[in-house]
């Protein structure tokens, strides 16, 4: 499966939540030093929209998870693609 392919297939990491772990938004956004309402104004996003996305409560469109990963620098396989999903990809 390709990369897109595994792209539209998006998933919230909610196990780092049950583990009582943060999510790689929010990780890659605390060490980048911004607020959510930053990287919302970065991504063209509400706050709250930044808010359910590092919560797990919304898995964002494949167009919001690139602005995302853009802003961040990041991939967005390392933000959003679930560690299993892309292991029996290849």
């Amino acid at each position: 499966m390709s990369s897109i392919a595994n792209i539209v297939h998006m998933a919230p990491r909610q196990a780092a939540q049950a583990a009582g772990t943060h999510s790689p938004v929010r990780l890659r956004r605390k060490a980048q030093g911004l607020t959510q309402a930053e990287l919302a104004e970065l991504a063209g996003v509400s706050r709250q929209t930044v808010i359910a996305i590092e919560q797990g409560a919304y898995a964002p469109s494949v167009y919001l998870a690139l602005r995302i990963a853009r802003a961040l620098h990041e991939t967005v396989e390392n933000l959003f693609i679930e560690a299993d999903e892309t292991a029996g990809a290849r």
